[in-house]
């Protein structure tokens, strides 16, 4: 039936990309009971798997799915996959395989068979300490000035930053990283050989170049609203922690925050104006207890990274001139007049201060330049 050696592992691989799609949890934990080919060979011998006494959806869930998958089976090409991806110099990864970001096991069942690669990354090195920024196609200037600015510093601290390469928030992380010479990783919801979206060839080139593109699909397979859903798992996996930079209430970006949760990582949110329906869904996921408030690149850094290491700063307070004084200095400083000069005898009726007191204060004051005198009497400066 076959046209290709089953028995490889990385056509075999190749041939499941082409028959489920991306986040099937059904195939995944067929796959991890059997393999890639003996999976293959049971599909398409129709054959219920009891010896292995595998259990999918109490197997009704099985038969069903593996209805769909035959449907594909005729069309199977898996060697003509490989070679358009090696024309565009990408890479095909395996869960075997040595470069493989061990990250994405998180994901048990719903894990992806495979990877397509295009760039020099090193996957397995760059998702070690990553952090995944992610918001509206339909962002604000605040937005993407937020996004760039939290990726450039985060990229000093060498995060990698992981997006989707779409417009808006994605676009200005990635762009973010690059213009600080960090790493960036783009997660494509279609094939590997397609610039989506199209106005965003330059920039996914760019990634290309310095940092990767990856996919779980085939060459030549469209960005279907579903993919985009299904490709939300894998940022979420790769990054140590998302951030959501900006998003309405019924963004996409939402469900990357989701996943994320139900993957036990932490969630951040960037606060927005509360008049900005951009920043509705940000709000919503600090309400509903689900994000960590963020406001600057440190506290991601403080969400996604080591323990201590990675700690943000205190927030630095305004000082002000009358910081360190005693209650007597200070009592004594907001009795003294702003224009008219009063002594020291009138000054410990307003301040409610004894004479010594009074004159000790004031030596304080004054060598502070909080308070000026005539030779008479004080006031403030």
């Amino acid at each position: 039936m076959f046209k290709f050696d089953i028995d490889d592992p990385r056509l075999a691989a190749l041939a499941w990309s082409r028959i489920t799609e991306p986040g099937d949890d059904i195939a995944g934990t067929l796959i991890s009971h059997l393999s890639p080919s003996e999976a293959l060979r049971w599909l398409a011998d129709g054959q219920e798997p009891v010896e292995r006494e595998i259990e999918v959806g109490r197997g009704d869930k099985l038969r069903t799915a593996a209805d769909n998958w035959r449907a594909r089976l005729a069309t199977l090409d898996p060697a003509a996959d490989l070679a358009a991806g090696q024309r565009l110099g990408a890479r095909l990864l395996l869960p075997s395989d040595a470069g493989w970001p061990r990250q994405l096991d998180v994901l048990g069942a719903a894990a992806p068979h495979l990877l397509w690669v295009r760039g020099k990354l090193d996957l397995s090195t760059a998702a070690t300490r990553s952090v995944a920024l992610v918001g509206a196609r339909a962002a604000t200037p605040y937005g993407e000035q937020i996004a760039s600015q939290f990726a450039d510093e985060l990229a000093e601290r060498r995060f990698t930053i992981v997006s989707g390469g779409a417009y808006g928030i994605d676009s200005a992380a990635h762009r973010g990283a690059l213009a600080a010479g960090g790493n960036t990783i783009a997660v494509l919801a279609c094939g590997i050989d397609r610039m989506y979206p199209p106005g965003n060839t330059s920039l996914l080139r760019a990634i290309a170049d310095d940092g990767a593109l990856v996919s779980e699909m085939p060459p030549g397979a469209a960005p279907y609203r579903s993919r985009f859903l299904a490709r939300n798992r894998l940022i979420a996996a790769l990054g140590n922690a998302t951030v959501v930079v900006e998003a309405a209430w019924r963004s996409g970006a939402l469900s990357t925050a989701r996943h994320a949760v139900s993957l036990l990582k932490p969630v951040g949110a960037v606060p927005g104006p509360v008049t900005s329906m951009a920043s509705g869904g940000c709000h919503q996921l600090v309400r509903d207890g689900i994000a960590t408030l963020v406001t600057d690149a440190a506290e991601v850094a403080e969400l996604a990274g080591n323990v201590g290491d990675d700690a943000a700063p205190p927030p630095k307070k305004a000082q002000a001139a009358t910081d360190g004084l005693t209650p007597e200095q200070r009592q004594l400083f907001d009795a003294l007049p702003a224009r008219a000069y009063r002594t020291a005898l009138d000054l410990t009726k307003s301040a409610g201060l004894a004479l010594p007191a009074v004159f000790s204060a004031l030596g304080i004051l004054e060598a502070r330049g909080l308070a000026v005198t005539n030779g008479v009497g004080w006031r403030k400066a």
